[in-house]
Order: structure tokens, then sequence, then C-alpha cells
């Protein structure tokens, strides 16, 4: 069953759940499906961006993972999946809007998701491109010694809850001159007053169990892949992306100058450029 809701989205039901999904362009162009990081929902790709990435002929799909937005919440502090189910939810959605084979972005934490669809469902992704993302292994630097993030807030009061992304966005910001408060604040009040449960988002994510691959790791990925990292990433500094494309045969590293643990809208004519190229490969 898909349900309609205001601004194009769309409720679908895929594997026993509600994922909301919203799509841009049109379907036959090239699908690229953006996959947000922890506690994200599709609002941190900005709609504009989607439109921007539409506007070069390709079919842009964006969605609320579990327990973000308006897609299905478990109690906080008890997700019912793994990593592997919200892998499964991608395929999902593939299956939901008649797409075989899709050119998968993924961002930060959710770069695992990548890595499962790169190795255990190859004959899906048409390319990989991983965002602000790591390989994850020990002999990797730390976050930067000026990464303070705020205190966790009382989920039931919407205004702190407010405060606390946007002091946590700030914070995954780092150093770049792009950071904008006000149009983050205003993101924020939006993700926090569209969610069916921000007290799940602020938690859940982190809860689930990390489970990998069943076939491999990054060096068996064989699908055309690029790697995105901006140069002031304080939580995962750039040797985690020159250590991700170094891991993925062939892959590829566009080094987004200025930008954090984030995709400020400073570099979105870099990112789409090069996405858009990225994306001719494959094209299905």
């Amino acid at each position: 069953m898909t349900v309609t809701l205001p601004h194009g989205e769309q409720l679908l039901e895929i594997n026993g759940v509600e994922l909301c999904v919203e799509t841009f362009g049109d379907r036959a162009d090239p699908a690229i499906l953006l996959v947000a990081g922890s506690a994200a929902s599709m609002l941190w790709w900005a709609a504009e961006l989607c439109e921007s990435i539409a506007a070069a002929d390709r079919y842009v799909i964006r969605y609320d993972h579990r327990d973000t937005g308006r897609s299905t919440s478990c109690p906080p502090g008890e997700p019912a999946y793994s990593f592997t189910d919200l892998t499964l939810d991608v395929l999902g959605i593939q299956d939901a809007l008649g797409i075989e084979r899709a050119h998968v972005v993924c961002q930060s934490m959710f770069g695992g998701t990548g890595l499962i669809l790169g190795v255990d469902h190859p004959d899906r992704v048409a390319s990989l491109t991983f965002v602000s993302s790591s390989t994850g292994a020990d002999d990797l630097p730390p976050p930067s010694g000026d990464l303070t993030m705020p205190a966790e807030p009382d989920p039931s009061d919407a205004a702190a809850v407010v405060e606390y992304v946007v002091a946590g966005a700030k914070a995954y910001a780092g150093r770049s001159p792009y950071f904008d408060e006000s149009a983050i604040r205003t993101l924020a009040d939006r993700d926090v007053a569209r969610a069916r449960s921000y007290a799940s988002t602020l938690v859940n994510h982190y809860a689930i169990e990390l489970d990998g691959p069943a076939g491999g790791g990054f060096g068996d990925i064989a699908a055309p892949t690029l790697v995105v990292h901006g140069d002031h990433d304080p939580f995962l500094p750039l040797p985690h992306g020159e250590a991700l494309r170094d891991a993925i045969p062939g892959a590829r590293l566009l080094v987004l100058e200025g930008a954090g643990h984030d995709l400020p809208e400073a570099v979105w004519e870099d990112f789409v450029s090069a996405l858009v190229r990225h994306t001719e490969t494959g094209r299905s």
C-alpha cells in the first residue's frame, strides 16, 4: 500500500515497516538513491540539492530511515533492526519504484549500507558514492580535539532538541567557513516537528547491530566508486576518505575544500558536477 503525503512524499510498505520516500525528476532517467547519515531524515539531503541533481537528467530518491522523519519508529533505545535490515530497506525502495540498478550515495555511518550493497548485492548497484565516510580501520586518526558535542537534551522539550541539533551540526561542521546557523535552525525546526518520535531519532541508530556484508570487505566492491570528503571534517578527518579511496579498487576521491562532516550549499556545485559525471558510468 502507498500513502501519498504533502510535498510529494509517499509512505511505502517495505520489509514490514513504513518508509517515507520522495522523488525528483523523470523516472526514465538514471536513478540516484540518497542514503542519509545516522539520525538524519531525508531533509538533510536538501530539496534544492536534489532538484539540482535531477536537473542534470537524474531521477533522485531521498527517504526517511527507520526512526527518522515520517518513517516507522521503534521505542527509544529499542531498535528492532540491524544494519542489514536498513540495507534491505534500500533494495525494497528500489523494488517499490521499479528500479533494478541504482546509483547509491551513502553518507557517514551509513557508508556501511553501501559496503553491504556493493559486496552482497552488486547486481542492484550501478555505482557507489561514499560521503564523509570511512573504512573504520583502527589506525585512522580519531576525531579532532576541537570536536565538542552538546549534552543530550530532554527529548520532550522540542525547543531544547532543536538547540541540540543545531549545536551538533555546528560541531560536525568543524572550522568550515560555510556553516549557516540560520539555515540549519530552520531545518532542525522542521525535522523535529515532522518526526514520529525524535526521542527515537536521537538514540536508536547508535544502538543497532553493526553487522556487515556476508561476502567480504571494501576491497571486494566492483561497482564504480566515488569518495567525497570535506577537508575540514572534524569527526572523520580527511585520512578516512583517503583510506576509503585506497581500499576500493579504482575508487576516486573528491575533496570538498572548506567542508566539514556535511555538504554545505557552498560545495553543491562541485559535488553535483562530480556526481553527474560519476553516474554516467553504469548508466542503465
